[in-house]
């Protein structure tokens, strides 16, 4: 498939996640998820790691210069010459223009922006829930999908905490963060008639299948 270049955007817990983990595998491309670089990073003490953690950690926004380069390397390198698929960027109106201007030198563009939407309520419910194991970021939660032993990561059995991230007052800044620097991209995208809307609050089963038949479209009309 040439030249499928994705978006997906959403609240944080929206499950853009999983559903990019889908589609990587669907669509055979490479999936790019921000916070997973970042959080590598940060665990190998590089210096962007470092400078990243202290934004992380209280849920405000990794400014655009500590991110924009990582971004650039990736969609501009060989594994993503027939496309790929972007979660986590871009979060602002600023990153959306650099992004463009970036695609723009490789001579491409985006087919489409996926917006997964979910009510806050239940983000804070769903991201409240969350915990992760300390050895690889193996990813449970407490009503959807829990461990088999309570409090340990059942593929290497290191502890499953709650990361700094899901901590109840840092979800709700990170969603004051979403709804001031981030919603503003559905108009942005909406103007380009690039944003496709996919309900999230359901199963994720179904909203899979939603995507996938989304997807199907766009590639029909790309092939014509």
């Amino acid at each position: 498939m040439a030249h499928l270049n994705l978006i997906l955007l959403g609240p944080p817990g929206s499950g853009k996640g999983t559903q990019g983990e889908r589609l990587q595998e669907d669509l055979e491309l490479p999936y790019y998820a921000t916070g997973d670089i970042l959080r590598a990073a940060v665990r190998e003490g590089t210096a962007i790691g470092l400078e990243a953690k202290e934004y992380m950690d209280r849920g405000d926004l990794v400014p655009d210069e500590v991110i924009i380069g990582v971004i650039a390397e990736r969609i501009a390198s060989p594994e993503a010459a027939h496309g790929f698929i972007l979660d986590g960027f871009p979060r602002t109106l600023p990153q959306a223009e650099a992004l463009e201007e970036k695609l723009d030198e490789i001579s491409l563009q985006i087919g489409a922006v996926i917006l997964i939407d979910v009510p806050d309520e239940e983000i804070v419910r769903r991201l409240g829930g969350r915990r992760v194991c300390t050895e690889a970021d193996h990813v449970y939660h407490v009503d959807f999908n829990p461990p088999e032993k309570e409090g340990i990561c059942d593929i290497d059995g290191s502890e499953l905490v709650t990361r700094d991230d899901d901590a109840p007052e840092t979800i709700r800044n990170r969603l004051v963060q979403y709804h001031e620097k981030t919603a503003p991209l559905v108009d942005f995208y909406e103007k380009q008639a690039l944003l496709d809307r996919v309900d999230g609050a359901r199963a994720p089963d179904e909203v899979a299948e939603s995507i996938r038949a989304l997807v199907a479209t766009l590639s029909l009309e790309e092939d014509n």
